[in-house]
């Protein structure tokens, strides 16, 4: 239920409400906005009588929220979400570039890597340190000394980290080394996870699981922002399908969807979606064009022998030549890079 709230209302009016709302056993969620001011009630609603709202006087009209996802909704925050991570911004006018490796191999190459990306515009270094694969027997990740090569990569460069967890177990690390804790497609309905996730004010970046539909995608949003952190940035990365040229499907009608139904950023990750390298530069120009606010793209110096996933990264010479297109594309969008 959304409460819109007189703009002739005063502070304790609104205080006065929230209270009522709270004795009734539910939450507050609140959204000013230059031209609203909106009090969402958070929990099971259904008993409640809007009259009790509606005779004060104070509130000009009441919405009932169908879905099941609240302060995901953008009816709760029409206006979209910007988060901010250290100097940089996602979300907005500005379109985020999250570039690196597949997984973190060796400190030479993780910072051979971070000073090309950073050198060619990119505001993220991105790294695997614990890797989920497919099969057990595949490379797993450096691990929490793939955690060090990357802060000693952030520590040269200044580029903020993103890296994917994979349990609780080290969260407490992730929580105080890590500037975007990455929830990947296999965790996306990890739902103790994604509590333990909602307790910390971190950033998280939520990509959509292989089967999962928007509203799922959104509901794994929820378990993240209801428990107080609602600092969520959505990431399409591709679906399974019945076609098997590509690895996945990258759904781009998913963009402007989530866009209309969430208030939250959304990233899109070209180099997941295909599975192939030359697809890279087509689909990021898609994905800006539907209206991404930011791209995760695998960049790595040595594809060939990479120990995960070189078959969809691009080298660092073919990154500089893409952001230099995706600058120009994003200013015909009236965005920047």
């Amino acid at each position: 239920m959304i409460l819109v709230v007189n703009n002739k209302a005063s502070e304790t009016e609104i205080n006065q409400i929230k209270e009522k709302i709270e004795k009734m056993g539910c939450g507050v969620h609140e959204s000013i906005g230059l031209n609203y001011h909106i009090i969402g009630v958070v929990g099971d609603t259904s008993s409640i009588d809007p009259g009790i709202f509606q005779a004060s006087g104070l509130i000009d009209k009441i919405i009932h929220v169908q879905e099941s996802y609240k302060k995901s909704n953008r009816l709760f925050h029409p206006e979209n979400t910007e988060i901010k991570v250290g100097n940089e911004i996602i979300g907005g006018k500005k379109i985020s570039i999250i570039a690196g490796p597949c997984s973190v191999e060796s400190e030479d190459q993780i910072l051979s890597i971070a000073e090309s990306v950073k050198a060619s515009g990119a505001s993220f270094l991105r790294g695997g340190a614990f890797k989920p694969r497919t099969s057990p027997y595949s490379f797993q990740g450096l691990r929490k000394h793939g955690l060090e090569l990357l802060k000693y990569a952030r520590e040269k460069t200044g580029l903020p980290i993103v890296t994917e967890i994979m349990s609780t177990e080290y969260l407490d690390d992730f929580v105080e080394d890590v500037d975007i804790i990455q929830v990947g497609a296999r965790n996306m309905q990890n739902f103790e996870l994604l509590r333990e996730l909602g307790k910390t004010n971190k950033p998280i970046l939520l990509k959509r699981g292989l089967c999962a539909t928007i509203e799922e995608l959104l509901m794994s949003a929820e378990y993240i922002m209801a428990g107080g952190n609602e600092n969520v940035i959505l990431c399409e990365r591709g679906i399974r399908t019945f076609e098997k040229y590509t690895r996945n499907t990258l759904d781009l009608s998913a963009i402007p969807a989530i866009k209309k139904l969430s208030h939250l950023p959304v990233i899109v990750d070209p180099s997941h979606a295909a599975g192939k390298w030359w697809m890279v530069e087509p689909l990021s120009k898609a994905a800006i064009s539907v209206g991404a606010d930011g791209l995760i793209i695998e960049v790595h110096n040595d594809p060939e022998n990479a120990l995960c996933d070189g078959d969809q990264s691009i080298k660092p010479n073919r990154f500089h030549e893409l952001m230099g297109k995706l600058k120009l594309l994003a200013e015909i969008e009236e965005r920047k890079i």
